[in-house]
């Protein structure tokens, strides 16, 4: 069989249709540079083709105007392939007249090849969407409406004086127009007033038609659009490239705290005690707000504590003692005689046998022994077998309070001997032995392990029952009591003989915590024992020399 000859007539039986170039966009043929040659090695090879070229190289060396059939300059024609039809020439059908108006309804175009099936589809070029910037270095900028209602507010105060704002009068712009806790305004007034001038303008020059100091800190920076706890944590840390805080960087706010409100006024004449209550106070927060417990308080942490709520309560209650979140003077001082209670030769150390007497000796050795090992939390101290004032804090808050999850983690690193993550009964055992040997010893019905393991397992459902994780510690109500059973004496005879009192307050107080009825029980015990001092001594205002500490 010839082979051209096949070629031929296979060729010259391809649809037409096909052949239409312009029906392919620019995109798939610089995709495929193959499939023009193709295209153009099988439209060449047609037989009208060839006489189309013979007729325009004829007409070229006649001299006469070239005129491709299917292509005019006339609009009508505008919408015609520029490539001449495979119809031979004068058989094309005519093309259908469009309406003058150029109404949808009433034009026809004619229908593409692609439309009617073809292979070669259309493809569009891509389309870029432009994207909305949504990061700014220094916070989005606020927005007209929020400006503007903050710069009449700021007119507003600043109207007073001409030259400005002193330091004490600064307090209005911080509660009315920043928001935040009035005990900020100084070291707010300090981060305005770079030059340490003692007053803050409203114009850089002393003239109104100056860009203000206090706009182009709190405005212009972006402060104003921030959420509060991004604010104070700007305003806190001690230079802007800090991710972080540290217990240095709250003193300045306690400082003014002290210094201002009514609920601790009578502190002003004893400054060793304004010194202690605030590092209680920051103790308090680095406690329950630091989770990682590296002293370095980031953003986040912040976030998620409840730090921004109790300092707006602080700064807007009178009575300090009802502000129960890390500010009250009540905690603070039931804290601080526990530790001078246990502190004897009053060097602000504790030893072990020191802490061994808390509570009426109701810790075991063996707990008081991983304690000063350092495994739950490493001692402050630098002293070598000793816990200092900030180390008693952490403890302390732990062991009255149970229930939280800083006392949780606290307590199970104590009792994870192997430190794998996991409590097993061996090691329950091993802290319960010396608990049943005290329960004998007091001449009570002694209770085995076995019975304590089982009571363990029922309270806590862990997810196996061959060891038990913080998460299952940390998923249940009863958690604080597997501890108290284990080491501590007192807390487990409490809890076993369902002490009614106690039952009674949980139910009037649920929102209070552990810590919260501990702090207030032994606030009452500590003021009535030093009213019964006093009236022995004969007067109401001697104190003893060893402890003097105000109410």
């Amino acid at each position: 069989m010839d082979v051209d000859k096949v070629v031929g007539e296979e060729v010259c039986c391809l649809d037409a249709e096909l052949l239409q170039l312009p029906e392919v966009s620019s995109f798939v043929l610089k995709e495929n540079p193959q499939l023009a040659e193709d295209l153009f090695s099988q439209w060449i090879s047609l037989s009208d083709t060839s006489r189309l070229v013979k007729t325009l190289i004829d007409d070229a060396k006649a001299g006469n105007p070239i005129s491709v059939p299917g292509s005019s300059t006339n609009a009508s024609a505008g919408g015609v392939n520029s490539l001449p039809s495979m119809f031979p020439i004068g058989s094309a059908p005519p093309i259908s007249p469009r309406s003058s108006s150029g109404s949808p309804s009433t034009s026809k175009q004619k229908t593409s090849p692609s439309s009617l099936g073809s292979p070669l589809k259309l493809v569009r070029e891509p389309v870029w969407e432009v994207i909305p910037q949504f990061y700014f270095q220094n916070g989005r900028p606020a927005a007209s409406e929020l400006k503007e209602h903050c710069l009449s507010r700021i007119n507003h105060l600043f109207s007073n004086g001409l030259d400005g704002l002193l330091i004490h009068e600064f307090k209005p712009v911080t509660k009315i127009v920043c928001k935040l806790p009035s005990f900020f305004s100084r070291m707010l007034f300090r981060k305005i007033d770079v030059d340490c001038t003692g007053i803050v303008t409203r114009s850089l020059l002393m003239l109104f038609v100056c860009r203000e100091a206090f706009v182009r800190y709190w405005v212009d920076s972006n402060m104003l659009t921030l959420d509060a706890a991004t604010q104070i944590f700007n305003i806190l840390k001690q230079s802007s490239d800090c991710k972080y805080l540290t217990q240095s960087d709250f003193k300045p706010i306690l400082r003014e705290l002290l210094a201002t409100h009514s609920g601790l006024e009578f502190l002003q004449n004893t400054p060793e005690f304004q010194e202690r209550y605030a590092e209680t106070v920051i103790y308090r927060i680095f406690y329950y707000i630091n989770r990682s417990g590296n002293g370095r308080l980031t953003l986040r942490e912040l976030k998620r504590g409840n730090l921004i709520d109790a300092m707006h309560h602080a700064d807007e209650e009178d009575d300090i003692n009802k502000v129960i979140r890390y500010f009250s003077y009540e905690h603070f001082y039931v804290i601080y005689c526990k530790f001078w209670e246990l502190d004897t030769d009053h060097d602000f150390l504790i030893d072990k046998e020191n802490l061994v007497r808390y509570g009426n000796h109701a810790l075991t050795y063996r707990i008081v022994d991983r304690i000063f090992s350092q495994v739950p939390r490493k001692f402050t101290s630098n002293v070598e077998g000793k816990m200092c004032y900030e180390d008693f804090v952490y403890f302390m808050l732990s062991e009255e309070d149970k229930s939280s999850e800083p006392s949780l983690e606290y307590w199970f690193k104590c009792l994870d001997l192997d430190e794998n993550g996991v409590l097993t009964p061996n090691e329950l055992q091993y802290f319960y032995e010396e608990q049943l040997h005290r329960i004998e010893c007091m001449a009570q019905e002694p209770v085995l392990f076995e019975d304590i393991l089982c009571q363990i397992v029922d309270m806590i459902a862990p997810e196996r029952e061959d060891y038990i994780t913080l998460r299952d510690l940390k998923g249940c109500k009863l958690s604080g009591n597997v501890f108290n059973i284990l080491f501590n004496l007192n807390k487990f005879v409490a809890f076993e003989s369902r002490d009614p009192f106690l039952i009674r307050q949980e139910r009037e107080e649920p929102s209070l915590t552990e810590w919260d009825r501990f702090a207030h029980r032994e606030y009452i015990r500590l003021s009535m024992e030093e009213d019964v001092e006093d009236v022995s001594n004969g007067s109401a205002e001697v104190w003893d020399e060893s402890f003097e500490a105000p109410f």
